[in-house]
C-alpha cells in the first residue's frame, strides 16, 4: 500500500449526529453553554427573564467564578467576542490584566527572582475579569449588576454542591491543596475547609465573603467605582501591602477594559474572528492560512496528510506567537505581516509534506523573510486546566463568546474580606531580554493563552465557541473550526471528533517550556495514523481517548432562526471538566 494509501485510510472521521455522545440541542428562543449546570441555568433564567446574549453570558460567568473557583474567580481575567443583533461587526473586549506600575524586572531581581513567580501576591496584576464584564453589560446588556449577579449572590449564601473537579482536580482543586491551606493560605482554608476539613462531593459550600462583596457593589450608584476605586480597591491594596505584593491602590483606580477591534480571517464563506496579538488567538489564523496553501479540503479530516499538516503548520504559526505576540500597546507586533498572503506563502514553503521538522523556526516579519536567522531567536527557557468558557445566543442574534480564567485557588490566597483571590497571569511575563515581546514593564498586559472565538458564514453570524486548556486552547479550537468549515461536520460531531495537540512550541506559563516535535493524540484516531506520524518524524504520545478538546459551541442562523449548541463530553468523561449547554 503507498503512503498516500496509507493517509486517505488511516482513519475514517464518521461520527454522525445521530450517534454522537450527546444530542443535538436546537431550538429557537436562546441558548448558553459552560462548564457547570449551575451556570448554565443562570444564563437561562435571565434570558427567559428578558435579558440578551450579553446579560446571560455575564450571569454565567458570575455563576463560574463562584462554582468552579479552581477554573476560575472574578480576581481573573476574561477576554470576550461579541456580535450584537443587527450588525456585521464584531467586538473584541480586552479583558485582561495589567501590571503594576512598581513591576519592573529589576523589581523581581531585587527579590532574588528569576522570573515571576507562578503563584502568590508578586504575579498578582490589577483583576480584570470585573471590568470586563461590568463593561460589557452597561454598553451592550440591558439589565441592571443587581439582577445578574443575583444568581452568584444567592448560591454564595445558600451554598452550592461541591462538585468532584473543585474537591479533586489534580493540582487545581481543594484537597490536593487542604495542607498549602492549612499552613500558608488561611483565608483560602476559611472558605474551602468548612469545619476545618475537605468538602464532600455534594455537599453545600457557602462563600459568604463573596456574597458580601457582590451585596456591596450591586448596592452602589456606581458598580464599578465601588470596586476599583471603593472598599474592594481599599482591600487588596490592604492584603498586597500585608504581603510586600506591588499591586497598589492606583494600579486598581488607573484599570480599564479596551474595547478593540478583532483580528480576522476568511477561509472559504467563512470568517474567524479572534482577539488582538494579546492573545494566542491569531496563531490559530495563521495556522489556517498556512494549511490553506495546501490542498486542504481533498484531505480525509483524519488522514495522516491532515494531521500531519496541522502539526507542521501549527508549529510555524506558533514559533511566531513566541517571536512576536504581546502587549499592542507597549511594543509593535507584525500582525499585518504575520497574516499577509506574501509571508503566509513563503512560510508554507517551509513545510515537508513527508517529514517534520524539530526545530522552532519563527519567521522574520520585519524583513518579510521566511526563516528569521537562528541566533535572533527567542530561546525557551504544560498546559493546565484553570480556565472556564461560557457561550450565549439569544433569539434575536446577539452573541457572546466569554473565557474566564485565572484567580485560581492553586495560585493565592483567597482575599478573606472578599472572598475570592487574586490573577497570577503576571507569570506569563518575562524578565528578559529586555527586547522580548512579553518581557514585563510596569502598565503592560501579559500576553495570555485565552481565546474565545466567534465566526461568521456567508457574511452572516453562525457561531461562537471556545474551550480551556493553556496553550492547547488554540490549537483545538482550529481543528474544531476546521471539522466545520473545511468538512461541514455539525457543532456536536466537531466537537467530538478526536484532537491532538503539539508541545513543540514555548509555553506560555513560567518556565516557558516546550518538548521539540512533541504530539499528544488520541488513540481513537487509529493505530494506523499513529504509526504513519511517527514514521514521519513525529514524536507521538497516545494519549488516552476524551482526554484532547472541552470544546463548547453556539450556533445562529439568521434566515431561519435555529439555535443550535453543542458541548464536549470529554469533560463528564474525565468528571473534573463537566461541560453542559441548554437550548429552548
Amino acid at each position: 500500500m503507498s503512503t498516500r494509501e496509507v493517509s486517505k485510510r488511516a482513519y475514517r472521521l464518521a461520527p454522525t449526529n445521530h450517534t454522537s455522545f450527546y444530542p443535538r440541542l436546537i431550538g429557537t428562543h436562546g441558548a448558553v453553554a459552560a462548564n457547570s449546570y449551575l451556570s448554565v441555568n443562570a444564563g437561562v433564567d435571565v434570558l427567559k427573564a428578558g435579558g440578551n446574549a450579553i446579560d446571560a453570558a455575564v450571569a454565567a460567568t458570575f455563576v463560574e467564578g463562584l462554582v468552579n473557583p479552581q477554573m476560575h474567580t472574578i480576581g481573573g481575567e476574561c477576554p470576550i467576542l461579541i456580535r450584537l443583533a443587527g450588525e456585521r461587526r464584531v467586538i473584541s473586549v480586552n479583558g485582561n490584566t495589567a501590571a503594576p506600575m512598581r513591576a519592573t524586572p529589576e523589581a523581581y531581581r531585587a527579590r532574588g527572582l528569576a522570573d515571576v513567580p507562578d503563584e502568590g501576591i508578586l504575579a498578582a496584576g490589577a483583576p480584570a475579569a470585573f471590568s470586563a464584564l461590568l463593561t460589557v453589560l452597561a454598553r451592550w446588556g440591558t439589565m441592571r449588576f443587581a439582577e445578574v449577579v443575583a444568581p452568584a449572590i444567592e448560591l454564595a449564601k445558600r451554598g452550592f454542591p461541591v462538585s468532584v473537579g473543585l474537591r479533586d482536580q489534580h493540582k487545581y482543586g481543594i484537597a490536593p491543596l487542604e495542607s498549602k491551606f492549612r499552613a500558608e493560605w488561611p483565608g483560602s482554608a476559611g472558605v474551602y475547609l468548612p469545619a476545618g476539613r475537605v468538602p464532600d462531593v455534594g455537599q453545600l459550600l457557602k462563600n459568604e465573603a463573596l456574597a458580601r462583596t457582590y451585596d456591596y457593589v450591586a448596592n452602589a450608584k456606581d458598580p464599578l467605582a465601588a470596586f476599583y476605586r471603593g472598599d474592594v480597591a481599599a482591600e487588596i491594596a490592604k492584603f498586597s501591602r500585608e504581603r510586600d505584593g506591588l499591586l497598589e491602590r492606583e494600579d486598581l483606580e488607573r484599570f480599564e477594559t479596551r474595547i478593540e477591534e478583532p483580528v480576522s480571517l476568511r477561509f472559504g464563506d467563512t470568517e474567524l474572528f479572534k482577539c488582538g496579538f494579546w492573545t494566542q488567538g491569531p496563531a490559530e489564523l495563521q495556522t489556517i492560512a498556512l494549511m490553506e496553501r495546501f490542498d486542504l479540503k481533498s484531505m480525509a479530516p483524519g488522514s495522516a496528510d491532515y494531521c500531519h499538516l496541522l502539526i507542521e503548520a501549527m508549529k510555524l504559526a506558533f514559533a511566531d506567537r513566541e517571536q512576536y505576540y504581546g502587549d499592542p500597546a507597549h511594543v509593535m507586533v507584525p500582525g499585518e505581516v504575520l497574516l499577509s498572503e506574501d509571508y503566509t506563502k513563503q512560510r508554507a514553503g517551509l513545510i515537508d509534506p513527508r517529514r517534520s521538522n524539530r526545530e522552532l523556526r519563527p519567521g522574520d516579519a520585519r524583513r518579510n523573510a521566511a526563516l528569521l536567522p537562528e541566533d535572533e531567536h527567542f530561546t525557551p527557557k504544560s498546559w493546565g486546566a484553570g480556565t472556564v468558557h461560557v457561550d450565549a445566543v439569544d433569539a434575536k442574534g446577539n452573541m457572546a463568546s466569554f473565557t474566564p480564567s485565572g484567580g485560581w485557588l492553586m495560585s493565592a490566597e483567597v482575599i478573606p474580606a472578599l472572598g475570592f483571590a487574586l490573577s497570577v497571569r503576571m507569570m506569563t511575563f518575562y524578565l528578559g531580554p529586555a527586547h522580548h515581546p512579553n518581557v514585563l514593564a510596569p502598565g503592560k498586559r501579559p500576553r495570555t493563552t485565552l481565546t474565545p472565538s466567534l465566526a461568521f458564514k456567508g457574511g452572516k453570524p453562525w457561531m461562537t465557541f471556545g474551550t480551556m486548556g493553556g496553550d492547547n486552547q488554540g490549537q483545538w479550537l482550529l481543528q474544531f473550526f476546521l471539522y466545520r468549515a473545511a468538512f461541514g461536520m455539525g457543532i456536536q460531531e466537531a466537537i467530538e471528533a478526536p484532537k491532538l495537540s503539539t508541545e513543540h512550541m514555548p509555553g506560555f506559563f513560567a518556565p516557558h517550556q516546550g518538548i521539540p516535535n512533541r504530539v499528544r493524540i488520541e488513540a481513537r484516531f487509529g493505530r494506523q495514523l499513529i504509526d504513519e506520524l511517527k514514521r514521519r518524524g513525529h514524536d507521538v504520545d497516545v494519549a488516552p481517548d476524551w482526554t484532547e478538546g472541552f470544546v463548547s459551541a453556539a450556533q445562529y442562523d439568521e434566515d431561519t432562526g435555529l439555535i443550535e449548541a453543542g458541548c464536549d463530553p470529554r469533560g463528564s468523561k474525565a468528571e473534573c471538566f463537566p461541560a453542559f449547554a441548554y437550548v429552548w
